[in-house]
């Protein structure tokens, strides 16, 4: 898998997919389903095959409060699927000699603290840098310089010592932002303005700004306790880091799937990088790249990015197997985008979703789990029960999990749906049912069979 997936341009046989006369009809129909069981607000999707659309248009609402319709011209937030922004920005400066992927980050924040000095620009591409996540008392609608967020970054300590282990990391991309304005003298906006969106076509591509008129801007909308609400505020400057702060429409991700099927931007030696797994301390492979996940699909390599911020959820893959790519685009953050993504590849073809073989049950992981969805419901989960996850991280799955299980019932069966071993951890994937509902979990153990992630999904 990791070997294919590096391989960018290899011949790979085609995968059989139905008529396309037949599929946007089909398409219809599910959308239609989907939004209506999920009460969404409003979709954006579009669907290519060797970089001609097969289907791209909208669904339902762009602007609820003045029932204006989605379109293919519709601006959404990207949230965190402008991370592949961010890397290709980075690597276009890569390319020019102005930033070196093993320059260590310190040669560009020459006074940050000494815990930084092995951190370099790659582990920040990687999420293997150990910089941790803001805490959750973090000031979303405070204003900040960039000197000032680089000091509340860098006054938490790493979680772990560089390439020792993978974890997710948005500082770790806002540090990437400022860290290309000081290589350059421009800001990651311009960068990506100049380098990506306008080389590309990519009309309407441009910085999230309030203040700025934007014509056919979408609103973001959150869904609490069954009623739409429209998304929090937060303050300029936290909407204009390099973790996912992009305006785009559809029209505008079509043309950044082109661009990137066709290896635009970057030289073929620079896409190679971007979508090579990153290797951990101890060898083994963790499927991302910089700025994309990597996966398999029908035996073929898959890269694909999903984003949530302030009520929008989106996602791109890319199937390489028969060179077809998935866009979706929702302004509610109810919207299960990864399960609407499967969907709609599956729709094209079953095969580029057809579930691996169920591993034996796992009796004794089993029971901890289910301890642990107990001890979320109940909004107790503590630090020590999740030894190796990042600062923090058992407070926000409080906050966010906790509801989820509210009002589900009691757990009546718990199916082991998918085992991993994703660098040095081993993550497991079970269907939960409460009676008639049923929800996702993931969960993830490292060394010394600690817990490293859990995480509940509906």
């Amino acid at each position: 898998m990791f070997i294919a997936a590096t391989m960018l341009g290899m011949a790979t046989p085609a995968i059989a997919a139905p008529e396309p006369a037949t599929f946007p009809s089909r398409l219809d129909a599910y959308v239609a389903k989907e939004m209506q069981a999920d009460q969404l607000a409003g979709m954006a999707i579009a669907v290519l095959r060797d970089g001609e659309v097969l289907v791209a248009k909208g669904y339902g609402l762009a602007t609820v409060e003045h029932n204006v319709p989605v379109t293919a011209d519709t601006i959404f937030q990207l949230g965190s699927v402008g991370k592949m922004f961010t890397s290709a920005a980075v690597m276009t400066q890569v390319e020019k000699g102005k930033i070196r992927l093993d320059d260590p980050i310190m040669k560009f924040f020459p006074d940050a603290p000494l815990n930084w000095r092995n951190i370099t620009v790659r582990n920040l591409l990687t999420h293997t840098s150990g910089i941790p996540e803001f805490g959750s008392d973090f000031n979303y609608r405070a204003d900040y310089s960039d000197d000032e967020l680089v000091k509340l970054i860098a006054a938490r300590p790493p979680s772990f010592e560089p390439g020792m282990r993978w974890s997710y990391s948005n500082t770790g991309y806002e540090i990437l932002g400022i860290l290309v304005k000081k290589a350059t003298g421009r800001s990651y906006l311009e960068v990506v303005d100049t380098e990506i969106f306008k080389p590309l076509g990519m009309k309407t591509a441009r910085g999230i700004s309030e203040a700025d008129i934007v014509p056919n801007r979408a609103s973001g909308y959150k869904f609490v306790d069954g009623q739409r609400k429209n998304q929090d505020w937060v303050s300029p400057s936290m909407n204009s880091t390099a973790d996912g702060s992009l305006y785009a429409s559809l029209n505008d991700m079509i043309a950044w799937s082109r661009g990137v099927e066709q290896g635009k931007i970057l030289s073929p030696a620079g896409w190679k990088e971007t979508y090579t797994p990153v290797r951990l301390n101890s060898g083994k492979p963790y499927p991302y790249g910089f700025g994309w996940q990597i996966a398999a699909a029908a035996g073929q390599p898959r890269y694909y990015h999903g984003g949530a911020w302030q009520g929008f959820r989106t996602h791109y893959s890319r199937y390489l197997g028969d060179n077809v790519s998935v866009i979706i685009l929702a302004n509610q953050d109810n919207a299960p985008i990864v399960k609407i993504a499967d969907d709609v590849a599956g729709l094209w073809d079953s095969a580029l979703v057809a579930a691996p073989p169920r591993p034996k049950p796992e009796p004794a992981v089993a029971k901890r789990v289910a301890a642990l969805i107990e001890v979320t419901r109940a909004g107790a989960l503590r630090p020590a029960d999740l030894p190796l996850a990042p600062p923090d991280f058992s407070d926000n799955a409080n906050a966010y999990f906790a509801p989820l299980l509210k009002d589900v019932g009691a757990l009546t069966k718990l199916e082991l749906m998918k085992r991993e071993e994703l660098g040095d951890d081993v993550v497991y994937t079970y269907a939960a049912s409460f009676g008639d509902r049923s929800l996702q979990v993931l969960y993830g153990v490292g060394p010394g069979d600690a817990v490293a992630s859990f995480r509940i999904y509906p």
